[in-house]
């Protein structure tokens, strides 16, 4: 069979949204994949842009096994790369911050190895809020990549907001030589604002406030894409529906485009 129009089931399975491509080629060894009907064991097999793929039950519980946490992340937390003296986001991830009910399994996973959940969407240290924990490499890397995924934010400032304050929040910006994605700001309160960004440059809000002579006194991140920080205690965590993560992931996957035709040599006569 020719190889036009064909990619490696890894990176299609990657593109799908169904694992990390790493992961794929691990299943793939194992006889976990099946494509149209034929089981892969070959690494860096090919099939057309469209095959059927699915997952024996093997594969299936295995990526079922990537958990995925909401922790609340207090001020003082580092989300990734604590130097020395400070504490990592993981370290919060122990029985007694365990909140509401959890899928007792998921949560074994979490408290046996924590430092396995790799923060996705990381928060500044003197920031505080809704902090995503993933062991599914797709998830973070669609967390963290791109500019699709809306994150809210609750922002306290240091003065009143005036009209003219709002004006220029939502108006055109650019940092480090980038220009910004518009950012939806809305007035909470006299010195609150709510920020929503589909994407985010170091210390964005801060630096977009102080350029409008507002100093940053609280940042609260309260969502990112379906989920919300809700009553969930600052420093405990709860286990997110692996359904939910499987639903975001389909609906932010994008359509693998249909490889074009090569041109041909000759022109019709």
């Amino acid at each position: 069979m020719s190889d036009h129009g064909e990619q490696r089931v890894a990176k299609i399975m990657a593109q799908r949204g169904m694992c990390s491509r790493r992961e794929a080629e691990r299943l793939i060894e194992v006889g976990s994949v099946q494509v149209n009907g034929v089981v892969m064991r070959e690494q860096g097999c090919k099939a057309p842009y469209d095959a059927e793929i699915i997952l024996n039950a093997h594969g299936s519980r295995r990526l079922a096994a990537h958990t995925t946490v909401v922790l609340h992340k207090p001020v003082g937390i580092v989300s990734t790369q604590p130097e020395e003296h400070q504490t990592a986001a993981w370290t919060l991830l122990t029985a007694d911050r365990a909140w509401g009910d959890n899928d007792g399994e998921a949560l074994s996973r979490v408290l046996a190895k924590p430092w396995t959940m790799a923060v996705s969407g990381r928060l500044d240290l003197e920031s505080r809020g809704l902090l995503l924990l993933t062991q599914n490499g797709v998830l973070a890397k669609r967390l963290t990549g791109g500019n699709s995924v809306s994150k809210h934010y609750l922002v306290s400032v240091d003065r009143q907001v005036r009209p003219e304050d709002l004006q220029r929040l939502r108006g055109a910006w650019t940092l480090d030589g980038h220009d910004l994605l518009p950012m939806q700001v809305n007035q909470a309160g006299p010195r609150e604002l709510r920020f929503s960004l589909i994407e985010g440059r170091k210390h964005q809000i801060r630096r977009v406030c102080l350029e409008c002579g507002l100093e940053v006194v609280d940042l609260l991140r309260e969502g990112i894409g379906p989920w919300r920080l809700g009553k969930l205690p600052e420093g405990h965590f709860q286990i997110v529906d692996q359904q939910v993560v499987q639903d975001f992931l389909a609906e932010t996957t994008p359509k693998p485009k249909k490889p074009s035709r090569p041109r041909s040599n000759f022109r019709d006569r």
